[in-house]
């Protein structure tokens, strides 16, 4: 190369003929013991397809570990099958027919089993371009979109409500706290520990509950007498519980989730029957899952891009660092566990 040159694109974004992706090998209740790590050929792009350079991807504990148990109704998989799903990184080559996009595009990608490899060739109308590759971007797509949808289509979120967040410090929990904030919301929000409270406290969280030196149902009995209007929850057992005995008259519930009951099988409860609860305050317990609404999918993204790039959405990132797909058991128990801030991600 002559002194003074600059490399070509296509040489600074080389790409070998072999990729490592994780795999579920087998159905398992323990996610460590259903996956393993396998060598593959890297295609070379077909005519409306780019490949990528998956630079960062987001650790979705609940879903990798029901997933890999064979319990979740929508999909119907028979191992071998891919994991992962949000992805971000560079495209490093593009097909013939490929006219959106160039080979150094940062990218973002959603498609279940598109996470958890280091490159991935993918047809280009499924790739979305983003202005970098940071892992701040996963906690956006999907996390972020999943709690936009979640409380305005579903929770049908209003102003001057008071929104009650569980797990509020999370991935999606902190997302929805600073959605419920920009729409005019008293915002309560659930943690577990200081430096989890000291997060909501900055991200403008009106009442932070650390259940473990506080009692939910008291607080919320004491200081929110005329009920909670919206509760987005994402914890289950026991927090669900307390939730649905403090909802106001018209109040509105959002499973988002259950990951107290992710990393066990489902506890077994007597007692009335739900609508006992529900009747006589005209509540509504809703179920989230963002496939069944895809349509909204386009203008979340949009708005969330924006909102974080006018600095008016906060996006936190779990600091500990989780490197290769070796990681990714130690990654999702990390997240079971409850121990992040922000969105766990594994980079490549």
């Amino acid at each position: 190369m002559p002194q003074n040159s600059t490399p070509s694109t296509n040489e600074l974004y080389s790409h070998p003929p072999t990729y490592r992706k994780l795999i579920a090998k087998q159905l398992d209740q323990d996610f460590k013991s259903a996956v393993e790590i396998v060598t593959v050929p890297l295609l070379q792009p077909a005519a409306d397809e780019v490949v990528i350079a998956n630079k960062f991807a987001g650790v979705n504990g609940g879903f990798d570990t029901l997933v890999c148990r064979g319990d979740i109704p929508y999909v119907n998989l028979i191992p071998p099958f891919d994991l992962g799903v949000e992805a971000v990184g560079n495209i490093v080559a593009v097909g013939e027919n490929v006219a959106d996009f160039r080979v150094g595009d940062a990218v973002i990608t959603t498609v279940r089993g598109g996470g958890y490899r280091e490159y991935q060739t993918i047809d280009a109308s499924l790739v979305v371009k983003v202005p970098s590759a940071i892992p701040e971007v996963l906690t956006l797509i999907p996390t972020g979109v999943s709690a936009l949808v979640a409380l305005e289509q579903v929770g049908e979120m209003k102003s001057d409500e008071v929104v009650l967040v569980t797990a509020a410090a999370g991935g999606i929990g902190h997302i929805a706290v600073q959605l419920a904030k920009l729409a005019g919301n008293h915002v309560i929000g659930t943690c577990s520990s200081p430096a989890k409270a000291q997060l909501l406290q900055e991200l403008g969280c009106d009442r932070i509950i650390n259940y473990r030196t506080e009692n939910l149902d008291q607080v919320l009995q004491q200081e929110y007498p005329q009920g909670i209007n919206l509760v987005f929850d994402c914890v289950g057992k026991k927090t669900f519980d307390t939730c649905v005995e403090n909802l106001a008259v018209r109040g509105r519930l959002i499973i988002v989730g259950f990951i107290s009951e992710y990393a066990k099988l489902p506890e077994q409860i007597t007692q009335p029957r739900i609508y006992h609860q529900l009747f006589w305050k005209a509540a509504a317990i809703r179920g989230f899952l963002m496939p069944y609404y895809q349509e909204y999918l386009p203008e979340a993204r949009d708005r969330l891009l924006n909102l974080f790039a006018t600095n008016q959405l906060r996006v936190a990132v779990a600091p500990t660092v989780f490197s290769g797909l070796e990681s990714i058991p130690a990654a999702v128990a990390y997240l079971l566990s409850g121990g992040n801030c922000g969105k766990v991600v594994v980079r490549f």
